[in-house]
């Protein structure tokens, strides 16, 4: 058993959501997990695109909150957007200060690019492609000086420590055993879910573990099957995929079929630079059905790759494809969650004591399609708005008595997923709760994680799949990164999905029209 420990502030996940808030809570002591050596188990230093914000001269927030709406096909909540929107350019800026190395045009300001969906440059970076990768380089560096912060590196979080509607900590594993973290607050941090399937940008240790811990702990969430799929993964095998941004399609790199062909005008006006989720829907229909997909960059940025986009120079020549010269061949991939853990506009979810920031959660910034490179923007924003909460505030007391750790882990351990069945897993849901969904996959899919069951107490991994499921078969239209196969028409008014945990354990579906409070349109138990 690892020794138990007590904290002002818990942190869970140590990206650049974590960090950010880590610093931030200065003076407030806190912990921060991280599964594995800082800076090396994170979606975010893996980032190729870059922040998004409204810097430049012809920009403004409203522009960028449009955008974003018009990206999220009707579930972005509008206050959201524009909170994001209109703090954005002040965050890029702190994170400027802390020496990050964005690009610069010949004035001094930031060098900003296009990406699909938004309708002006305002994508900054670091040398091209290295953006997540130098932000979180800093960050590291800024929170290992940090006197009020202690990083645990080599532990993960199994399950939240809950009395009734309160949360007070979090039970953990690491390699010396299992213990508990007792916390005035908890936040989780701990990234994504797309290590639930096949194919994936992620770290493939990405398996929904927030999904799962809150909704046991008893908190709501919202959207989850609204995953993203990057249409432009490296198809060569790779375990994740490395990614290939799209941010070459912005600088006129085009997709073409085994013929040399160009192929997404036939899906889209906007050709190339199409919403992900028609991208990523046409590259799967011309990979299914015609042999594959490519991405030829040779006359967009054929000599100039190595220094204008080193990250993915560096993946396609390792995997023997020389980009100068040769297409790249492309897959789509489980890339960003848009649902997660609910939360406001302070970050704070339905449970006293627990917060929710970056991809775990959600705020309502991206609704049914993440409009490109406000994932990284959401997460410093709202990092922001938690530490303001929590950093002088009065936190509730830490738990009075010692936690029993035997008992706490017969009660709330979840068993670890076994290899064979986490490739299982991983493959059924990229069959059936993939690009292009329909009722008879789904339902085998449920079918298939039930018979996985085997008593109360199921894998995360296998909870959070199955919540992703369970709202997929529940949302009977086609929205956004969801499509239904068997129902391709879109709902005249837009709901979220929120789901909850009934007192036996079910899973509570509540549709709620965006931007109200209304009663749900819709209630239904699974």
């Amino acid at each position: 058993m690892t020794a138990s420990a007590r904290t002002d502030v818990l942190i869970i996940g140590a990206g650049i959501a974590g960090l950010s808030l880590a610093l931030r809570l200065a003076p407030r002591p806190c912990i921060v997990l991280s599964p594995a050596p800082l800076g090396q188990a994170a979606a975010s230093a893996w980032a190729q695109g870059g922040i998004a914000a409204a810097v430049g001269p012809d920009d403004s927030a409203r522009a960028h909150a449009t955008d974003t709406i018009a990206a999220g096909a009707g579930l972005v909540e509008p206050t959201v957007a524009m909170v994001i929107a209109r703090e954005g350019p002040a965050r890029l800026n702190e994170m400027s200060q802390l020496g990050i190395p964005f690009d610069r045009d010949q004035t001094g300001g930031f060098a900003l690019s296009l990406e699909a969906a938004h309708s002006r440059a305002r994508v900054a970076r670091v040398s091209g492609d290295l953006a997540g990768r130098a932000i979180m380089t800093s960050l590291v560096a800024a929170v290992r000086r940090a006197a009020h912060v202690k990083i645990i590196e080599g532990m993960r979080a199994i399950a939240l420590l809950h009395r009734e509607e309160r949360v007070e900590g979090a039970m953990v594993r690491s390699p010396a055993g299992e213990g508990v973290i007792s916390a005035g607050h908890t936040v989780l941090a701990s990234g994504g879910s797309g290590g639930l399937f096949a194919v994936t940008t992620n770290p493939i240790e990405a398996r929904g573990s927030a999904l799962a811990q809150a909704f046991c702990a008893g908190a709501a969430l919202a959207d989850v099957e609204f995953l993203q799929f990057h249409p432009t993964a490296l198809a060569t095998g790779s375990d994740p995929a490395p990614l290939i941004t799209e941010a070459l399609r912005g600088a006129g790199a085009r997709l073409v079929n085994d013929q040399g062909i160009a192929f997404m005008s036939r899906y889209h006006a906007a050709a190339d630079l199409a919403p992900r989720d028609i991208v990523a829907r046409a590259i799967h229909v011309e990979t299914t059905s015609h042999g594959g997909a490519w991405l030829d960059c040779r006359d967009a940025v054929g000599a100039r790759f190595p220094e204008a986009f080193p990250t993915v120079f560096g993946a396609c020549m390792a995997a023997g494809i020389d980009p100068r010269s040769m297409p790249i061949p492309v897959a789509v991939a489980a890339h960003y969650h848009m649902g997660g853990v609910v939360t406001d506009l302070e970050g704070q979810s339905t449970l006293e004591g627990l917060s929710a920031c970056g991809e775990c959660a959600s705020t309502g910034a991206h609704g049914a399609n993440r409009l490109a490179s406000n994932s990284l923007l959401e997460s410093v924003v709202f990092a922001a708005r938690i530490a303001e909460r929590l950093r002088n505030s009065l936190l509730p007391p830490m738990l009075s008595r010692q936690p029993d750790v035997a008992r706490e882990s017969t009660l709330l351990a979840p068993p670890r997923v076994a290899t064979a069945t986490l490739q299982q897993l991983r493959l059924a849901m990229s069959a059936d709760c993939g690009v292009v969904r329909d009722a008879s996959g789904l339902q085998r899919l449920l079918d298939w994680l039930d018979s996985q069951s085997g008593g109360r107490s199921v894998p995360s991994a296998l909870l959070a799949a199955r919540l992703i499921v369970v709202a997929a078969l529940a949302r009977t239209e086609s929205r956004g990164s969801h499509f239904r196969a068997d129902y391709r028409t879109t709902a005249t008014i837009p709901s979220r999905s929120v789901l909850r945990r009934n007192d036996r354990g079910d899973v509570l579906i509540e549709h709620r029209p965006v931007g109200t409070d209304a009663t749900p349109t819709q209630v239904e138990t699974v």
